[in-house]
C-alpha cells in the first residue's frame, strides 16, 4: 500500500507541475518556474516560524507570496534597471534560495525542515505522514490531499482561463487588441505556479519540481503542437515518470527524485528521436 501511495502522490505532483509548466515553456519563461521553485523556500521557512506547523494554510500563503514577489522583482530588474531577463532570474532565485538555506540553519531548533529535503524531497517517507480523524481513523497521506486540492485549483484556473491563456500565450498583441489583460493573466499564471511549486515542494524537492515543470512540456512539444494534446500527453508523461521512477529507484536503491529526473531526461531523448523519424 505504501508503494501505491508513493506512486499516486508522485504522479499528482508531476501532473500539477506539467500542466502549469506547459504554459511556462510555451511562453518561453520556463526558467521562471525554476526561479519560483527555489525562491519559495524563504516564504516556507518564515511561515513555519510563525505557525510551527507544516500543515498550516499560512505555509502555502507564505510561499505563494514569495513566488509572486520574485516575479515582480524579476520584472523590475528587467524593465526598470534594464538587466537581461535570464540574468534577473539568476540573481533573484539564487539570492532567495540561499537566504532560505541560511534561515533554516539559523532557526534549525525552531523549525523541522531539512535543507537537503528542500532539494531532493521526501517521496520515500510520504506514506508515513498521514491524516487521522479524532477517533484515530487513517485517512491516508496528507500530501495526497494537498496535491489533490492543488490539482483542482489548477484545473479550474486552466479551464476558466483557457481562451485567455491560449491567445495571450501565442499572440500577446492580438490578445490586448481584443481586450484581454495579458499582464493580469501573466501574474495569475505566476501565482498558480507558486501554488503548484509549494504543494509539490516538500514532497518532490526543488530539483524534481523544476524538472517536472519544464521537461515534460519541452519533450511533448517536440511531438505535437496542439495545446490540448500537449496538456493531455503531459499528464501521461507525469504518470509514466512516477511509476517507472519508483520501481527503478527501488531496484537501484537510489534517490527517487533523482531517478525520476533522469527518466524525464531519457523520455525527452525518446521524444526527440521520435520527432525526427516522423
Amino acid at each position: 500500500m505504501d508503494a501505491l501511495w508513493t506512486i499516486i502522490i508522485a504522479a499528482l505532483a508531476g501532473i500539477n507541475c506539467a500542466l502549469v509548466g506547459t504554459y511556462l515553456v510555451l511562453r518561453k519563461i520556463a526558467m521562471m518556474g525554476d526561479a519560483i521553485a527555489h525562491s519559495t523556500l524563504p516564504g516556507i521557512v518564515l511561515a513555519l516560524l510563525i505557525t510551527g506547523s507544516k500543515n498550516s494554510p499560512i505555509l502555502i500563503a507564505g510561499a505563494g507570496i514569495t513566488g509572486v514577489l520574485v516575479t515582480f522583482l524579476i520584472a523590475f530588474l528587467e524593465k526598470k534597471i534594464k538587466i537581461q531577463a535570464d540574468v534577473a532570474i539568476g540573481i533573484n532565485f539564487t539570492f532567495l534560495f540561499a537566504l532560505g538555506v541560511i534561515l533554516i540553519s539559523f532557526f534549525s531548533r525552531k523549525i523541522d525542515l531539512d535543507p537537503e529535503c528542500s532539494l531532493y524531497g521526501e517521496l520515500a517517507t510520504v506514506p508515513l505522514d498521514v491524516w487521522r480523524t479524532a477517533s484515530g481513523v487513517n485517512l491516508g497521506p496528507k500530501a495526497f490531499y494537498i496535491l489533490s486540492a492543488a490539482l483542482m485549483v489548477n484545473l479550474t484556473f486552466l479551464i476558466i482561463g483557457y481562451k485567455q491563456l491560449f491567445v495571450s500565450t501565442f499572440d500577446p498583441q492580438f490578445a490586448q487588441s481584443i481586450g484581454i489583460h495579458t499582464t493580469r493573466w501573466h501574474y495569475c499564471l505566476m501565482g498558480i505556479t507558486s501554488l503548484t511549486t509549494v504543494a509539490a515542494f516538500e514532497v518532490a524537492g526543488a530539483i524534481l519540481v523544476v524538472a517536472l515543470l519544464i521537461v515534460p512540456a519541452a519533450s511533448i512539444y517536440l511531438v505535437t503542437k496542439s495545446l490540448k494534446r500537449l496538456l493531455l500527453y503531459n499528464v501521461f508523461f507525469a504518470i509514466l515518470t512516477a511509476i517507472s521512477g519508483y520501481y527503478i529507484s527501488f531496484w537501484l536503491n537510489s534517490s527517487m527524485s533523482a531517478t525520476m529526473v533522469t527518466i524525464t531526461g531519457l523520455l525527452c531523448l525518446v521524444a526527440f528521436v521520435f520527432s525526427k523519424n516522423n
